[in-house]
């Protein structure tokens, strides 16, 4: 089974972002895997492999778009498990979801996956469209937000759990197939392959990547491609035109009743 795995690079959201005449100023970003598409590697990881054996059948392909640098979050991926990489070189400023849609479609034409797996979306933008816009332009069966993921023994369904408003719904669809999953798809038992002995539990959230798999990673292929090798000509949908902070909020008031909040929400707030 082979499995493709996009990684963006996303601005650490744990660091203060400047805005610099209406611009985010990246200047001097400190670049991470978007975390969701850790939570990806890590399913992808967890369903092809025997956690109890350390052994694994299939091969996970990660991929990204973007600058040199951008290689530095393919080689994390490298290092917690996956096998190989794709590094589709492109400017952040020029591409958007349809760009990467694209781009994405034309990686799976060439490599033939069983399945793809991303990240629900991207804490940078937070627009949550490429998983969806890819399986509609490659006409592929979807599930998003999944909690749990769980692979047939016969490898041709998955049956995914997503958490919606009255509980979990679940959907199976078959292999190939695109899913783009939920923070809790790293909890210990969240993901099942009927490989894994089923009292196996991982431990919480997407491993670390060891001394000796950062090592390895140096080794494993990265292939690097443009985006005309892939006959995708950029031509956004999406600009940014500039960015502003909210306005300061106003301080806030100690009321003395109940009544008196009431009052306010109904007559100033206009919330009643």
């Amino acid at each position: 089974m082979k499995i493709l795995v996009p990684i963006k690079r996303v601005p650490d959201p744990e660091l203060k972002t400047k805005i610099t005449d209406g611009k985010i100023d990246l200047s001097s970003a400190s670049w991470v895997p978007n975390p969701f598409d850790e939570y990806a590697v890590e399913t992808a990881l967890r369903l092809l492999e025997n956690a109890d054996e350390g052994s694994r059948e299939g091969e996970i392909v990660v991929i990204t778009i973007g600058p040199e640098d951008a290689a530095a979050q393919l080689r994390h991926g490298l290092a917690m498990g996956a096998d190989r990489a794709i590094r589709v070189d492109a400017e952040d400023a020029s591409i958007d979801s349809t760009t990467v849609v694209d781009t994405l479609a034309a990686v799976y034409e060439a490599e033939k996956p069983d399945l793809v797996i991303l990240g629900k979306q991207a804490v940078d933008g937070d627009s949550n469209q490429v998983g969806q816009m890819l399986a509609c332009k490659l006409n592929l069966p979807q599930a998003t937000f999944a909690a749990t993921v769980e692979l047939s023994e016969d490898k041709k369904t998955l049956t995914v759990g997503r958490e919606v408003d009255g509980g979990v719904e679940y959907k199976s669809i078959p292999t190939p197939s695109v899913v783009t999953v939920d923070l809790r798809v790293v909890a210990p038992k969240s993901v099942v392959n009927h490989v894994t002995p089923a009292d196996h539990e991982y431990d919480e959230g997407p491993r670390y990547a060891s001394l000796k798999g950062i090592m390895k990673a140096k080794k494993k292929p990265m292939d690097e491609k443009t985006l005309s090798d892939l006959g995708v000509t950029p031509s956004p949908k999406v600009t940014e035109v500039s960015v502003e902070l909210p306005p300061p909020r106003a301080a806030g008031q100690i009321l003395g009743s109940v009544t008196e909040l009431v009052e306010k929400l109904k007559n100033e707030a206009k919330a009643l």
